[in-house]
């Protein structure tokens, strides 16, 4: 039996839905709202979650990484009464299962069903293999879900040797990634090549990457190993692989695709086994849209795909993170271990990190700096440019919080309010008990609870989301 969550503030259209799954003996759950929906994601062992694209409150695609990183994971499809490519473009880059048009028939939704339970079956049974083991993925500290996801990812690119395309912003963690992957495969005892696509001289990229033999160029006094070449048998990690020039992107694909290459002058043919990891900060698709990228390439780098998230997304692994780098400074260069005052990583959580891991580590190497030989780290230690935004943004936020009214004074003002004002209070105030005392008659049977109050579901829907009532399980 699977629990299933239905996201749709339509009555009818939820109506049928839930028949379709209760007939097939399965748990469903309804929520009229995100917010209560993810007050469902948090306390139920959700296995599939139904979600509206367009909800009266927001879009259904805003909750999507919410839902997913709830306890238990759950798949989410998002439905749409008026489907739109762009929309079903979005969902599924945001990790969404599928993207379906409502109404849909039972055969479709029970299909849809059927595969996602499958698959988690299959999750569930190679979750019980015995793990990697993660002694090489050790310098990536954190335990949030999005990084725990990205380290699951890993592993399993660890395992196989299929090309593998890291993508993140600076600073993230994509060469400590690649790095652990390699480690931890079939090939750690092999050659790990870096190639720094951004710093390659364009002249000398096919020289640098195929080898070259003497007199082929000017310059080329004697023979040179190519990067590829190096890397036979092992690694080879493309680090900003977008920056990769669009006239070499076609000879390096034929390497990729053929094992195969001819160093600059040569007459013969040379051969690498070497298994790629790429890294990019950029859309690589945005990039294959322009015609700076290569679309068969990009088919051939991603075979697997990481997408590490921004620090700014994961501010509980700061701690950790900092921890482990001021052991690993006392550890590896004898510097003296520090203790922290009670608001220092408040305020590091405060901070966006527009560089992320790296910009952090940054920073902490200057407040050790600037703290000298004082054993406890304070925010006063903390770079000035980093202390100013933090100044800055808490004024601004205090500026865009709005004034509360000023009390009236007795002596000058009546006591009483206006009437309308009054009036309108305590229907509020009534409308609201009576909600709760409904909900708690029919238990939430919203039939028998608009049949009582003689109000339509729709109209009943949007009064228990006014005040705030909840709908009893």
């Amino acid at each position: 039996m699977a629990v299933i969550l239905i996201i749709d503030s339509n009555p009818s259209s939820t109506h049928r839905i839930k028949e379709t799954f209760e007939a097939e003996k399965h748990r469903v759950l309804h929520s009229p709202s995100l917010g209560m929906a993810l007050h469902y994601a948090e306390h139920e062992p959700l296995d599939v979650v139904f979600v509206k694209d367009r909800m009266p409150e927001g879009s259904g695609l805003e909750i999507i990484q919410s839902l997913q990183t709830a306890p238990s994971s759950p798949e989410v499809i998002i439905m749409s009464d008026d489907p739109d490519p762009a929309l079903a473009e979005t969902a599924i880059r945001q990790g969404a299962w599928d993207y379906v048009e409502t109404p849909s028939s039972s055969k479709v939704l029970l299909l849809a069903l059927l595969r996602i339970l499958r698959y988690r079956e299959k999750c569930r049974i190679a979750a019980e293999q015995p793990r990697l083991d993660r002694r090489n993925f050790e310098h990536i500290r954190g335990s949030s879900r999005p990084l725990l996801n990205c380290l699951e990812m890993a592993e399993k690119a660890a395992r196989s040797d299929v090309s593998v395309l890291i993508e993140g912003e600076t600073g993230t963690g994509k060469e400590l990634f690649a790095w652990g992957i390699h480690q931890n495969s079939a090939r750690a005892d092999r050659n790990y090549v870096v190639v720094d696509c951004a710093a390659l001289p364009e002249t000398l990229v096919e020289s640098t990457l195929f080898g070259h033999e003497r007199g082929s160029f000017t310059g080329a006094t004697k023979s040179k190993t190519g990067l590829i070449k190096q890397a036979d048998g092992g690694t080879l990690f493309l680090d900003e692989v977008g920056e990769l020039p669009l006239a070499v992107q076609k000879s390096f694909l034929r390497v990729l695709q053929e094992g195969r290459f001819r160093p600059v002058g040569s007459r013969h043919e040379e051969s690498s086994n070497f298994r790629v990891i790429a890294a990019t900060n950029r859309n690589l698709a945005e990039s294959v849209e322009k015609g700076t990228f290569r679309v068969d390439l990009l088919f051939r780098l991603q075979t697997m795909k990481i997408i590490l998230p921004p620090l700014r997304q994961h501010p509980e692994d700061i701690e950790e993170i900092v921890r482990y780098h001021i052991a690993s400074l006392h550890r590896n260069a004898g510097v003296p271990p520090k203790e922290f005052s009670s608001d220092f990583f408040n305020t590091l959580r405060r901070y966006e990190w527009p560089g992320n891991v790296r910009e952090l580590l940054n920073a902490i190497d200057r407040a050790i700096t600037a703290a000298q030989e004082e054993p406890v780290l304070f925010p006063i230690h903390l770079p000035t440019d980093i202390r100013v935004n933090l100044a800055v943004e808490a004024i601004e936020a205090s500026d865009a919080e709005p004034t509360p009214p000023a009390r009236p004074d007795p002596k000058t003002e009546p006591v009483l309010p206006p009437l309308p004002d009054l009036r309108d209070a305590a229907i509020s105030e009534l409308e609201s008990n009576y909600l709760a005392d409904l909900m708690q008659l029919t238990q939430g049977d919203m039939k028998q609870a608009s049949r009582i109050s003689g109000l339509s579901r729709s109209r009943l829907y949007a009064l228990l989301k006014r005040y705030d009532v909840p709908i009893p399980r």
